[in-house]
């Protein structure tokens, strides 16, 4: 994965000439900056599952992690959008316990946790099952935050 130049430390500190700090680049902007810096299929395609992250689950948060991985989370991680040479994937960090009746996830399939979606150039996204399986994680995630916060 290649980042650019203005990402590799783009979420650090700047210091102004006061000696305050200067606000930190967020986590939105550093998407866009990955989606504008691709400028082929995978950038619209990111952009594009983005999009359908925020219609299904609007008080999703957005941050970037690892090093260059956008992350949505919602009660903890819903998934994260990776982009490598040939393919999108969207790795849902609890994948392996949601329904998956449109069988959207094609990846990463052996784990016990997680499972992934790889969407090649060509693919069409079905973007309602994408929606509901966005949905799903959230609704996981945040009954399983209630259950630990009960205890």
């Amino acid at each position: 994965m290649k980042k650019a130049p203005s990402m590799t430390k783009a979420a650090s500190m700047k210091k102004s000439g006061s000696g305050q700090e200067a606000e930190q680049t967020s986590p939105s902007q550093l998407i866009d900056a990955r989606i504008e810096e691709l400028k082929d299929w995978r950038g619209e395609t990111l952009a594009r599952v983005r999009a359908l992250i925020r219609q299904a689950e609007p008080d999703v948060v957005e941050e970037w992690k690892w090093r260059g991985v956008p992350v949505w989370e919602r009660g903890g991680i819903i998934c994260t959008g990776e982009t490598y040479k040939s393919v999108v994937k969207l790795t849902f960090a609890r994948g392996a316990a949601l329904e998956d009746p449109s069988r959207l996830f094609n990846s990463s399939l052996e784990g016990n946790t997680r499972r992934a979606i790889d969407i090649h150039e060509s693919d069409k996204i079905d973007e309602e099952a994408l929606k509901a399986l966005v949905r799903a994680a959230a609704a996981l995630n945040m009954s399983a935050k209630a259950s630990r916060s009960k205890k």
